[in-house]
Protein backbone atom coordinates (compact mmCIF):
# COMPACT_ATOMS: atom_id res chain seq x y z
CA UNK A 1 0.00 0.00 0.00
CA UNK A 2 1.29 3.60 -1.15
CA UNK A 3 2.16 6.31 1.69
CA UNK A 4 -0.79 8.50 0.14
CA UNK A 5 -3.17 5.69 0.64
CA UNK A 6 -1.95 5.48 4.04
CA UNK A 7 -3.16 8.96 4.73
CA UNK A 8 -5.83 9.02 2.57
CA UNK A 9 -9.33 10.01 4.75
CA UNK A 10 -11.73 7.28 4.88
CA UNK A 11 -15.38 7.53 5.22
CA UNK A 12 -16.91 8.34 8.21
CA UNK A 13 -13.51 9.97 9.01
CA UNK A 14 -13.37 13.85 10.41
CA UNK A 15 -9.98 15.86 10.09
CA UNK A 16 -9.20 18.69 11.98
CA UNK A 17 -7.30 19.27 15.31
CA UNK A 18 -3.77 19.47 13.35
CA UNK A 19 -1.01 20.72 16.41
CA UNK A 20 -0.72 24.42 15.74
CA UNK A 21 2.16 24.89 18.22
CA UNK A 22 4.90 22.59 20.20
CA UNK A 23 4.49 22.97 23.59
CA UNK A 24 7.51 20.93 24.72
CA UNK A 25 10.01 19.45 22.94
CA UNK A 26 11.45 15.96 23.04
CA UNK A 27 14.82 14.69 22.17
CA UNK A 28 14.80 11.00 20.49
CA UNK A 29 17.23 8.44 22.49
CA UNK A 30 18.02 5.92 19.77
CA UNK A 31 16.28 4.02 16.90
CA UNK A 32 14.21 1.04 16.17
CA UNK A 33 15.50 -1.41 14.30
CA UNK A 34 12.65 -3.74 12.82
CA UNK A 35 11.81 -6.01 9.82
CA UNK A 36 9.07 -4.07 9.27
CA UNK A 37 9.78 -1.98 6.08
CA UNK A 38 6.67 -0.13 5.57
CA UNK A 39 3.12 0.30 7.92
CA UNK A 40 1.75 -2.27 5.99
CA UNK A 41 4.02 -4.88 6.81
CA UNK A 42 4.01 -4.02 11.18
CA UNK A 43 1.47 -6.03 13.56
CA UNK A 44 -1.45 -4.06 14.99
CA UNK A 45 0.01 -5.35 18.36
CA UNK A 46 3.37 -6.88 19.30
CA UNK A 47 3.85 -10.39 20.22
CA UNK A 48 5.93 -12.08 23.02
CA UNK A 49 6.67 -14.44 19.96
CA UNK A 50 7.40 -11.96 17.55
CA UNK A 51 10.38 -11.41 15.81
CA UNK A 52 13.40 -10.37 17.27
CA UNK A 53 13.84 -5.63 16.98
CA UNK A 54 16.89 -3.97 18.03
CA UNK A 55 16.21 -0.83 19.89
CA UNK A 56 19.71 1.34 19.29
CA UNK A 57 20.27 4.02 21.92
CA UNK A 58 22.59 6.97 21.26
CA UNK A 59 26.02 7.10 22.52
CA UNK A 60 25.05 10.16 25.42
CA UNK A 61 22.10 7.70 26.52
CA UNK A 62 23.54 4.60 26.86
CA UNK A 63 24.85 4.66 30.23
CA UNK A 64 21.27 4.51 31.42
CA UNK A 65 21.07 0.95 30.13
CA UNK A 66 23.42 -0.53 32.97
CA UNK A 67 20.69 -2.73 35.13
CA UNK A 68 18.70 -4.28 31.86
CA UNK A 69 18.95 -7.64 31.84
CA UNK A 70 17.63 -10.73 29.43
CA UNK A 71 14.47 -11.70 30.35
CA UNK A 72 13.32 -7.69 31.83
CA UNK A 73 9.89 -6.44 30.44
CA UNK A 74 10.18 -3.23 29.46
CA UNK A 75 8.03 -0.62 27.92
CA UNK A 76 9.04 1.13 25.36
CA UNK A 77 7.72 4.48 24.14
CA UNK A 78 8.05 5.73 20.74
CA UNK A 79 7.49 8.33 18.00
CA UNK A 80 4.74 7.32 15.20
CA UNK A 81 6.56 9.13 12.53
CA UNK A 82 4.49 8.26 9.64
CA UNK A 83 1.19 8.85 11.31
CA UNK A 84 -0.97 11.50 10.86
CA UNK A 85 -2.09 14.05 13.42
CA UNK A 86 -5.01 15.53 12.02
CA UNK A 87 -7.79 12.48 12.22
CA UNK A 88 -10.66 13.93 15.29
CA UNK A 89 -12.57 10.47 14.26
CA UNK A 90 -11.12 7.01 12.79
CA UNK A 91 -13.28 4.80 10.75
CA UNK A 92 -10.86 1.12 11.27
CA UNK A 93 -11.70 -1.11 8.63
CA UNK A 94 -14.78 -3.46 9.32
CA UNK A 95 -15.31 -0.98 12.88
CA UNK A 96 -17.85 1.92 13.22
CA UNK A 97 -16.18 5.28 13.02
CA UNK A 98 -14.65 6.17 16.40
CA UNK A 99 -13.27 9.69 17.95
CA UNK A 100 -9.17 8.88 17.70
CA UNK A 101 -9.04 8.92 21.90
CA UNK A 102 -11.33 5.93 21.90
CA UNK A 103 -8.14 3.94 19.54
CA UNK A 104 -5.08 2.46 19.86
CA UNK A 105 -4.41 4.11 16.33
CA UNK A 106 -1.15 5.72 15.47
CA UNK A 107 -2.94 8.34 13.97
CA UNK A 108 -3.12 11.06 16.75
CA UNK A 109 -2.58 14.49 17.66
CA UNK A 110 0.86 13.46 19.46
CA UNK A 111 1.76 9.69 17.75
CA UNK A 112 3.11 8.44 21.31
CA UNK A 113 3.30 4.44 20.90
CA UNK A 114 4.36 2.19 23.55
CA UNK A 115 4.92 -1.36 24.23
CA UNK A 116 5.39 -3.86 26.46
CA UNK A 117 8.25 -5.83 25.32
CA UNK A 118 10.64 -9.18 26.61
CA UNK A 119 14.62 -8.02 26.55
CA UNK A 120 16.61 -10.73 24.66
CA UNK A 121 19.90 -9.59 24.92
CA UNK A 122 21.57 -6.52 26.26
CA UNK A 123 24.81 -4.93 24.46
CA UNK A 124 26.51 -1.90 25.17
CA UNK A 125 24.45 0.56 22.36
CA UNK A 126 21.23 -1.53 22.85
CA UNK A 127 19.09 -4.11 23.69
CA UNK A 128 17.16 -7.02 21.31
CA UNK A 129 13.83 -7.33 22.45
CA UNK A 130 10.63 -9.03 21.07
CA UNK A 131 7.22 -7.47 20.54
CA UNK A 132 7.51 -4.31 18.85
CA UNK A 133 5.13 -3.36 16.11
CA UNK A 134 6.48 -0.40 14.51
CA UNK A 135 8.35 0.41 11.46
CA UNK A 136 12.25 0.46 11.18
CA UNK A 137 14.37 3.29 12.22
CA UNK A 138 11.07 4.54 14.01
CA UNK A 139 12.36 7.09 16.74
CA UNK A 140 12.62 6.22 20.55
CA UNK A 141 11.29 8.85 23.17
CA UNK A 142 12.29 6.27 26.01
CA UNK A 143 12.76 2.79 28.00
CA UNK A 144 10.84 1.74 31.40
CA UNK A 145 10.77 -1.40 33.40
CA UNK A 146 7.24 -3.00 32.69
CA UNK A 147 5.09 -1.87 35.52
CA UNK A 148 4.27 -4.74 37.75
CA UNK A 149 0.71 -5.84 39.55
Amino acid sequence: MSAAAWHATRPGEVEGGAPDRADAALAFIGRIRTPFATRAECPHRGQPDGPECRIEVEAPWRPALRGIRPGDRLEVLYWMHLARRDLLVQAPKGRAPSGTFALRSPNRPNPIATSLVEVVAVAEDGVTVRGLDCVDGTPLIDLKPARTA
